[in-house]
Parts: C-alpha cells; sequence; structure tokens
C-alpha cells in the first residue's frame, strides 16, 4: 500500500497522540508531524505492522517510538519492546529519543551494544526496562549469557535501517532473536530504502503489514546538488585535498571503504591544516562517540567516516558529503548523500570516481534514475597540490608506523597495510599489488 499520496499533515492530536505524549512532543519542539509521522501514526494506533520508506532525518524514530509508547501507557510492563539497529551509534540515538520522548511518563530504556562493559549492561536488564534498543550481536550475547533475560514478553519489535540488519552479517543473530520473540507481536520495519531483502522478511515475519513510502524508493530531495569527478586513481588524495579547501567554510563528511582509510586521511588533512576527525568500526566505542560529538559540537568541521556513519545519526548541519571512496552496494550511495540537504537546506554531494570504480558508479546513476553532471576542476589547479599531499602523506605514513611499532615486533606486516592506505609508490603512483588487488575488488 502506498500512501505517497495521502493528504496533508495533520497534528499530532488529531492523530491520536494522548496528552502526555503531546506534552513531550511540544518540550521537543515537534509542533506538527513529519510526513512520515502522520501516516504512519493512524495504522500504527489500529495495530497494524508497518514498513515505513523514508529518509534519513525524517522523523523515522518518532514514528516508531510514539506509538509504543502510547501501547505502553495502556498496558505497562518490562522488556515491551525491542529495537534493532545496525550501529552503536544508532541504537544510542534511538535511545535517546525513548527517553526524551518517554521522561514525563516514567519510561526505563537500556541500549545493548557492544564496545561496552557486558556487566553493566546486564545489571541495567536486571532493573527491567521497557524497552531495549541493541545492535544485534550483543543482545544475542546477553540472550545466551545474561540469567533470567528473555524477550517472551516482548509486544513489539522494530528493525531500523532494515536493509541493513538484512546483510548476510547479520543473518544468524537476526534468526536467533526472531526465534526469541513472541510470534504474537507487532513488527514495524523501517529502512530509506525498499531492498528484496526487506521484501523477503516482510513476507517471513510480518502480518498484512502496511508499506507506507514518504519518499520513492530512492530519491533524493531537489535541494541536494549531486555531482562527480572521473579522475586518475593516483591523485584521488590531491582531489581530495583540492575539494575539501574549495568548501573550506562548510561542515562535510568524507565516506571512504575501509577504516584504516578514515585515519589516514584524517591525518593527512589535519597535516595540511583541515580540523579533521575520523570514525570507524575499528575504534573503541568511547573514541566513536568522542569524535561524533566533536563533530557536532563544530571542534572539528570534517568527519572522514567509513559507512557507519551513513545511517541514521542526527547530524543536522552537514554541508557537503564526499565519496572518497564509490560504495560497492549502490542503496548505501542514498544513505550516505542525504547526510546532506536536510530540513529544507541546499547540500552538495561530489563522487570522487577513479577507473576501477567507474562501474559501480554507473550503477549508482541507474539506481536513482539520472545523470550527474561533472565536478568542474581545472586538473593543472589540483595537481599544484601534489608536493604539498605527498609531503602530508609521508608525514602520516610514518606516524602510522611508529604508532605500529608494538604490532611490528608481534609480527604484523605494517608496511602493506601502509600501501593500502596511501595506495601508492613513492613516485605517486598505484603499486602493481595495489592495482592488482582494485582489480580484483572491483570484478567481485
Amino acid at each position: 500500500m502506498n500512501m505517497e499520496d495521502e493528504k496533508e499533515v495533520r497534528s499530532f492530536k488529531e492523530l491520536g497522540v494522548c496528552e502526555q505524549l503531546l506534552e513531550a512532543c511540544d518540550n521537543l519542539g515537534w509542533r506538527t508531524p513529519s510526513k512520515i509521522q502522520a501516516l504512519v501514526l493512524a495504522h500504527a494506533f489500529e495495530g497494524k505492522d508497518l514498513i515505513g520508506i523514508a529518509q534519513t532525518g525524517s522523523g523515522k524514530t518518532g514514528a516508531f517510538a510514539i506509538p509504543i509508547l502510547q501501547s505502553l501507557l495502556e498496558n505497562p510492563q518490562a522488556f515491551y519492546a525491542c529495537v534493532l539497529s545496525p550501529t552503536r551509534e544508532l541504537a544510542i540515538q534511538i535511545a535517546e529519543q525513548f527517553q526524551a520522548l518517554g521522561s514525563g511518563i516514567g519510561v526505563k530504556c537500556t541500549v545493548l551494544v557492544g564496545g561496552v562493559d557486558q556487566v553493566q549492561q546486564s545489571i541495567s536488564l536486571g532493573k527491567r526496562p521497557h524497552i531495549i534498543v541493541a545492535t544485534p550481536g550483543r543482545l544475542v550475547d546477553h540472550l545466551s549469557n545474561t540469567k533470567g533475560f528473555s524477550l517472551r514478553t516482548v509486544k513489539y519489535l522494530v528493525l531500523d535501517e532494515a536493509d541493513r540488519l538484512l546483510n548476510e552479517d547479520f543473518e544468524k543473530v537476526l534468526d536467533d532473536i526472531l526465534s526469541a520473540i513472541p510470534r504474537e507481536r507487532k513488527t514495524y520495519l523501517y529502512s530509506a530504502t525498499m531492498t528484496n531483502k526487506v521484501e523477503k522478511l516482510q513476507r517471513a515475519c510480518l502480518r498484512n503489514p502496511v508499506q507506507i513510502e514518504a519518499a520513492s524508493k530512492y530519491s533524493t530531495v531537489d535541494t541536494l546538488k549531486q555531482q562527480y569527478r572521473l579522475i586518475p586513481a593516483k591523485y584521488k588524495d590531491c582531489y581530495l585535498i583540492y575539494i575539501l579547501n574549495e568548501m573550506s567554510g562548510s561542515t562535510s563528511m568524507v565516506f571512504t571503504r575501509t577504516c584504516g582509510a578514515t585515519r589516514f586521511l584524517a591525518l593527512v588533512s589535519r597535516n595540511l591544516g583541515f580540523r579533521a576527525i575520523p570514525i570507524s568500526g575499528q575504534m573503541t566505542q568511547e573514541k566513536r562517540l568522542g569524535s561524533l560529538n566533536k563533530f557536532k559540537a563544530g571542534e572539528c568541521n570534517i568527519l572522514i567516516c567509513t559507512d557507519v556513519a551513513s545511517r541514521g545519526l542526527d547530524i543536522p548541519s552537514v554541508d557537503v558529503v564526499i565519496n572518497y571512496d564509490i560504495p560497492t552496494n549502490s542503496e548505501d550511495y542514498i544513505h550516505r548523500v542525504v547526510r546532506t540537504a536536510r530540513a529544507g537546506r541546499s547540500g552538495v554531494a561530489i563522487s570522487l570516481v577513479n577507473q576501477y570504480e567507474l562501474e559501480w558508479f554507473i550503477k549508482i546513476e541507474d539506481l536513482i534514475r539520472k545523470k550527474l553532471p561533472e565536478f568542474e576542476a581545472q586538473e593543472e589547479e589540483v595537481l599544484l597540490l601534489s608536493e604539498r599531499v605527498s609531503e602530508a602523506k609521508r608525514i602520516s605514513i610514518q606516524k602510522i608506523k611508529e604508532e605500529g611499532g608494538n604490532k611490528r615486533r608481534r609480527g604484523g606486516d605494517d608496511d602493506e597495510e601502509i600501501q593500502k592506505f596511501a595506495g601508492s609508490n613513492k613516485n605517486g603512483k598505484l603499486s602493481k599489488k595495489t592495482k592488482r588487488k582494485q582489480c580484483k575488488f572491483h570484478l567481485n
């Protein structure tokens, strides 16, 4: 059922939100429902299973948190709802939203994510919270190891960023979770993109769901200016620094394919005077949140990240998204670029495409049904930065080598890892080994 053409947004009160939650919405500054909230709430209050397709930043969390909390008010009990998220940061953010909405009605919420002491989490479960927000792996850990904890009383299951949760990485643990939760429940799936995997799960565990699309499957807003630049692989770093310099007054997110590249590019950028900070899945949870908070607070205006930062995070002030590496999964492109041009603001997305990534980029254009214009830059002007960028890379490589000294003594191969980060030899050309790796990755 496509609800895209439903009437204009009504008030929260008209949609049936109770007085306690109306007050909470007002305290959060939510004067009128977002489009996805307006389309979803009436069906949620009728007890329907839901599939919500909406862009990041559209109010998805409120769309599932409000009906869950309203139902909890009518039937208060522990372990009432379980919300699954693919990333730790998004789980923490969802929990904060539940706590903000439920602060006036005594809602207790627990976050179960990796990188945090499991014993403390077990203690919090012992206090019998109403809402559990978790990453799948850590939730299964507690189901197996925390005495007295089960999901047998769960009335609501939410899969946020459902397309990501249905990747092979989560397949086994998701099956374990579904088998531990009652079949008689309400199930909500939310995603910015509808994939075959979401449709498959829809058939498997939802009952006559209402599908609500607050945006077309792979749409981006009109205020987003999308561009690309076809470049030689060996000059990719120069083009990145050139763009960051051109956009020096902006808040930017730079997406890379690997965790190591985030650290390397952050070092290179800082050596050239930019306020850049990395975030990736290899960092401790404390460091990841620290990077995110510094970026949100404006202490650093460039966040260099993997796709761990492309999903759902509340970062409202991003001006520019740069795809340093083209994502191999076309849908991930949508999740990256909608980090900008939010809430009616304009934004820019620029993709740096080398010859090894061209096939992936063509698939992205096919997905969004749009031929993107080329980002204008004089190559001669870009290459004027080559000497400075090479020196910054040399300093960064040396720093990584020094910090990796202990690893080398344990038999690790730092040189190979550095080669992967830098992707070039002393002359600035791609090494034969790197070329072979990129070609192999490209063909797969």
